[in-house]
């Protein structure tokens, strides 16, 4: 058994996921409108969180709600559910399969068996589209967004995998998927102009007194990273390092991609919208993204100790510093435009 689910494969696994499902509905929407219509673009570095015993360093939204947000904003009814019981949680997910609906489920990526070894690591936050059964092997069949084609996996590995421990947090067997769709999608041009202002409201919010979130989180890194080898010592700090670069750089599409994404966003906005405003400012969060990149490269030869060009922990934190100034200008000019 095999929904009729056109696969494509995306920058970013929760929005692949959810642009693939309203395709299979009928309703063809963007991966990056996706993404803005969610308000999905964030910041926050939070040293009282930890993977792997690190602090975790973020550069969208938290996982799970771009789905609510869109389909909120959209129309849809959805429906999620989290289970304490492995057994309960594969029985209600073909229940939900063999009416003809897709499921959704967020998973641990350290144990999927068709990802190559060295893109697994224990991060709790994928998403996944599980879209049939094989009746002879009893694998399912499933649609991930960071794979070029469909693939299977064994009720004993999906079972671990929605129930994966370590990460950042346990998952408990998370499923969601869309009860009720509408008859037609509404007029976007408003819904982008409040997407967008709730995005800049997101990132310029926060008071100087809450350091971690929005722009105020990325001049907050910047001024940790000055301090990390003296107090850490030279390996943890390259570790450090490499961990924001892991979730800059490999956790969904990675920082620069969000704002390339966001980009994209934007410019379809643009269009449909009519404010060519948008267009210039899709030009300036690319040109951000370009620095976050930039960043990554430079950070990556210091953790590295590679031979030839040589960075400091100083030059990497005046570039935080300067993407946190352009970031808030842009989010507050942004805000404005609409």
């Amino acid at each position: 058994m095999e929904l009729n689910f056109d696969h494509k494969p995306s920058a970013h696994c929760e929005n692949g996921v959810i642009s693939n499902m309203l395709r299979f509905y009928g309703f063809n929407i963007s991966e990056p409108m996706i993404f803005g219509l969610a308000s999905g673009l964030f910041f926050s570095h939070m040293p009282f969180v930890k993977l792997s015993g690190m602090a975790v360093t973020s550069f969208r939204t938290f996982p799970g709600v771009l789905f609510s947000r869109v389909s909120k904003l959209l129309g849809f009814k959805i429906h999620t559910k989290r289970y304490l019981r492995e057994e309960k949680a594969i029985a209600d997910m073909e229940k939900v399969l063999y009416k003809g609906i897709p499921v959704g489920c967020v998973v641990g990526m350290y144990y999927l068996p068709y990802l190559p070894m060295e893109y697994r690591f224990h991060f709790n936050g994928h998403n996944i589209c599980i879209i049939g059964k094989e009746e002879e092997t009893g694998n399912y069949i499933v649609s991930d967004p960071n794979a070029m084609q469909k693939v299977t996996i064994s009720k004993r590995d999906l079972i671990k995998v929605r129930f994966a421990k370590g990460g950042t947090y346990p998952l408990l067997g998370q499923m969601y998927w869309i009860e009720k769709i509408p008859k037609q999608l509404p007029d976007l041009a408003p819904l982008i102009r409040k997407a967008i202002k709730k995005n800049c409201w997101l990132m310029t919010s926060q008071p100087s007194w809450l350091p971690y979130f929005g722009v105020n989180g990325i001049p907050f890194l910047g001024k940790r990273i000055l301090k990390w080898e003296s107090e850490m010592g030279a390996r943890k700090a390259a570790l450090n390092l490499a961990q924001v670069i892991r979730m800059l750089e490999e956790i969904g599409t990675g920082g620069a991609g969000f704002r390339y994404m966001y980009g994209a966003f934007l410019q379809e906005a643009a269009e449909i919208t009519g404010i060519q405003e948008l267009n210039e400012f899709s030009k300036r969060i690319t040109e951000i993204g370009d620095m976050w990149r930039d960043f990554a490269y430079k950070s990556a030869r210091i953790f590295k100790k590679r031979q030839g060009e040589q960075y400091s922990y100083e030059e990497i934190s005046a570039i935080l510093m300067k993407i946190g100034e352009l970031e808030a200008r842009f989010f507050r000019e942004l805000k404005e435009a609409v």
